[in-house]
């Protein structure tokens, strides 16, 4: 059918490409159409100028045909190319040659006017639906908020899929820093249900990223999330770690780079499956408790091996396993188990460290599965976790990780700020280290993971550490943006430097839509919350979400895409999009749902 203009039967103007070949397999399909691209076409609806465009030469011929006049190759091969100016609507029928040979149905009973009227129903019934969910128009939010939220949602639902296959892990050594060499090994195939970050860059499960797309899939459909999550606890191996990205099957690791096929055992992730667990026990509702009955095993097993593993240098310290210390390309080692890979840690990485984000982890883990233990009636496992949670306090919080000098909470660890990089002939940029020397102290790096007391609301109202960290939180010299909380304060040595000649920044002053929505969320709890500060907590709650959402908005309609973060001086999209995983969150963030 011809394009049309959205809500209108007149045709639009389309430029139209046909490729045929044969199948050269899976994984060289890219590189087959990239070869065959050329940029001599010309799209010239009437009266305009014409714009040249990428497109495939060929015709309705099928192109790679043998001597005796079959095709070659597993199977034909068929690209469809339609140039439109956007905005545009398009129809495609297919059709089988045995369907049409028994004329089974007219083109009109495919597409046309019968099909536009079933869409809109449906489209009615999601519409419906969706306010009943979310109530945006009835809390005064705009037609064009409304559109954005339904994009988002829609987004996110459609990079739900069903991946199967074989992953490369490292085993576990159990003792770090092993000189023995271990090759990675397939483990048996598995299948996973899950929601992805970005369909077209990032199609694959992400451990640390599936806890926030569930907190949004969970107030739309809860039988969704309860199948994501037991396929997620489905992984666990035998000592209860599950791997941070699920890299499944031949097709899957074409995708990836190199060095992130290999998911090492002894490595953690953030554990925010518990968000929508502990969202699934303040709701109460009798099939969300009867599912967290079967998964319970799973995640006291889950919950054990973290505690256990990243364990930290005193008692209940912990620090993330993974950071190289023996890369002198790299400004900062990374820390990609914590999910905030170049944010910035000790600059001497070791078993000192003790890192704040994940104690919070922990301690949140903690409270949740006493919670959860003393609801199911799982006595023995609540006898055994609330001494735990109780010792993960205020007062083992400030001893572990208040820094007096900074007048912030901070990771502890061996460092100096007296690290650069610097051009070397035939090495190219590597790491100086300069005067002071590294040493044991906090690591003043104000950000994200300063915040995480205050994120995952683990500070009593009354907390004398709550004013200074809605201080820094507020400070447009630090974290505040027009745009939303940047993951580095612009103070910072770090602040939108490069990692290596090769790395630029990534949490290093960048909006992330899914920290900024735990923002909100300890906000708006506190507002809540009689206390000294809450009415401060309340005004910052509103001027964060109105700075959130209106950026999202603006570069959405500017752009057409939801982005995997936002540019803290401009508020303009940056790395990939579209990014439909935990972005989608800005809905909850317009529907103040958290």
């Amino acid at each position: 059918m011809a394009p049309t203009s959205p809500g209108d039967t007149a045709p639009k103007y389309g430029s139209y490409n046909v490729f045929w070949s044969s199948n050269p397999g899976l994984p060289l399909l890219t590189e087959m159409v990239k070869s065959h691209l050329n940029s001599w076409f010309q799209h010239r609806p009437p009266g305009t100028s014409p714009d040249r465009y990428l497109g495939l030469p060929g015709s309705l011929k099928w192109e790679d045909r043998g001597p005796n006049g079959q095709g070659q190759g597993q199977g034909q091969f068929l690209i469809q190319q339609v140039t439109v100016k956007v905005p545009f609507s398009v129809e495609l029928v297919f059709e089988s040659g045995s369907a049409q040979a028994g004329g089974n149905q007219a083109l009109g009973q495919l597409a046309g006017s019968l099909l536009t009227q079933a869409l809109e129903s449906h489209a009615e019934a999601f519409r419906e639906r969706f306010e009943k969910t979310f109530q945006l128009q009835k809390k005064g939010l705009s037609p064009e908020e409304q559109a954005l939220g339904q994009a988002a949602l829609s987004g996110l639902l459609g990079g739900i899929g069903y991946f199967y296959g074989q992953g490369l892990v490292l085993p576990d050594m159990k003792v770090e820093e092993s000189k023995q060499k271990v090759a990675p090994a397939l483990f048996p195939p598995v299948p996973l249900f899950t929601a992805v970050p970005s369909r077209s860059f990032f199609p694959r499960g992400f451990l640390w990223d599936e806890g926030f797309h569930q907190l949004l899939v969970q107030r739309w459909d809860p039988r969704l999330t309860q199948e994501a999550l037991g396929h997620w606890l489905g992984l666990l191996n035998a000592d209860g770690w599950i791997g941070r990205e699920q890299v499944l099957g031949d097709e899957a690791r074409v995708r990836v780079p190199p060095e992130f096929l290999v998911q090492r055992a002894a490595h953690a992730n953030p554990p925010t499956l518990l968000l929508p667990v502990a969202h699934m026990l303040k709701g109460g509702d009798p099939a969300d408790l009867a599912f967290l009955r079967r998964a319970f095993p799973r995640l006291y097993a889950w919950f054990s091996w973290l505690h256990q593993s990243q364990a930290g240098p005193v008692p209940l310290s912990y620090r993330w396993r993974g950071r190289d210390p023996a890369l002198p390309t790299l400004l900062n080692p990374k820390t990609l188990p914590s999910g905030l890979d170049d944010y910035p840690r000790a600059s001497h990485p070791s078993a000192t460290e003790r890192h704040l984000d994940l104690w919070c982890w922990v301690s949140l883990g903690a409270h949740v599965l006493v919670q959860l233990a003393e609801q199911l009636g799982e006595s023995e496992a609540a006898a055994e976790l609330g001494p735990l949670a109780a010792s993960l306090g205020a007062e083992i919080l400030d001893e572990l990780h208040w820094a007096p000098e900074l007048g912030i909470f901070a990771d502890f660890g061996n460092h100096t700020k007296a690290v650069q990089l610097k051009s070397r002939p035939s090495q190219g940029l590597v790491r100086v280290v300069g005067r002071p020397h590294p040493r044991l102290q906090y690591v003043d790096a104000l950000g994200y993971v300063s915040l995480f007391p205050l994120l995952l609301q683990l500070l009593d109202p009354h907390s004398s550490r709550l004013g200074p960290l809605l201080d820094v939180l507020a400070d447009s010299r630090h974290l505040w943006s027009p745009f939303g909380l940047r993951s580095l304060a612009a103070s910072s040595p770090f602040y939108g430097q490069r990692n290596s000649e090769h790395d630029p920044p990534y949490w290093r002053g960048a909006v992330w839509l899914n920290v900024n929505y735990l923002a909100l969320g300890a906000l708006h709890h506190y507002a809540l919350l009689e206390g000294p500060h809450q009415a401060r907590a309340a005004k910052l709650h509103s001027e964060l979400r109105a700075n959130v959402v209106g950026n999202v908005l603006r570069q959405y309609q500017a752009t057409g895409f939801l982005w995997e973060q936002y540019n803290d001086r401009d508020g303009r999209g940056m790395g990939c999009r579209p990014f439909q995983g935990w972005t989608s969150l800005v809905l909850l963030a317009m529907a103040e749902d958290y």
